[in-house]
């Protein structure tokens, strides 16, 4: 594991058993292990052939020289609630909206590993400046021990449901410029061979 995805994944506090002797962090060998077998997001269940992926940091503290109403911040910790979790994702990021929504499902990950997943994405408005945001936008589920895994689903439908059991905890590795990367789900092309 890199030490940017280590540092990501405790500074999120995803990792439980973590402890701090000195400037050194110290991790419990059955959760390293755990988070090493981990299986990959099985992304062929799905109806869409690619899906988006919101790729975020580990929740920042507020800062004191912050403004009440800057807003909530973003990032996320398993700390936040399912309130929170939600007012952290939610933001105007520059994307394909029409592909997202097609997607169905905006898998949320934190240093490659599914913590949320965020459904009603149908809907979208424009700055117009090439960013975008979903009013609609509903927390499906998310995770609060990533090694465990502890997982809570908020889903009002069966088939949000289904697809945060699908996803959370598990692996999705992306690549991306910026927060939002978008990845095959391995569906044959009908136009293809």
């Amino acid at each position: 594991m890199a030490i940017t995805t280590f540092r990501r994944l405790t500074r999120a506090n995803l990792i439980p058993g973590t402890t701090s002797r000195g400037v050194r962090v110290v991790v419990p060998l059955e959760a390293v292990q755990a988070l090493a077998a981990r299986s990959h997001a099985p992304l062929h269940h799905l109806a869409a052939r690619e899906i988006a992926v919101l790729r975020v940091e580990p929740a920042k503290l507020p800062d004191s020289q912050q403004a009440p109403d800057d807003g909530p911040g973003s990032g996320f910790s398993a700390d936040l609630d399912e309130r929170a979790v939600l007012d952290r994702l939610t933001g105007w990021w520059r994307c394909d909206a029409p592909s997202i929504a097609a997607g169905r499902v905006l898998p949320v990950t934190v240093a490659g590993y599914v913590v949320a997943v965020l459904t009603g994405l149908q809907r979208w408005e424009s700055n117009g400046r090439g960013r975008h945001r979903f009013p609609g936008m509903q927390l499906a589920g998310y995770v609060t021990d990533l090694v465990s895994p502890r997982i809570h689903i908020t889903a009002t439908t069966d088939e949000d449901r289904a697809a945060a059991e699908l996803l959370l905890a598990a692996r999705l590795p992306s690549e991306s410029g910026g927060p939002i990367a978008y990845v095959s789900t391995h569906h044959p092309d009908p136009e293809g061979p």
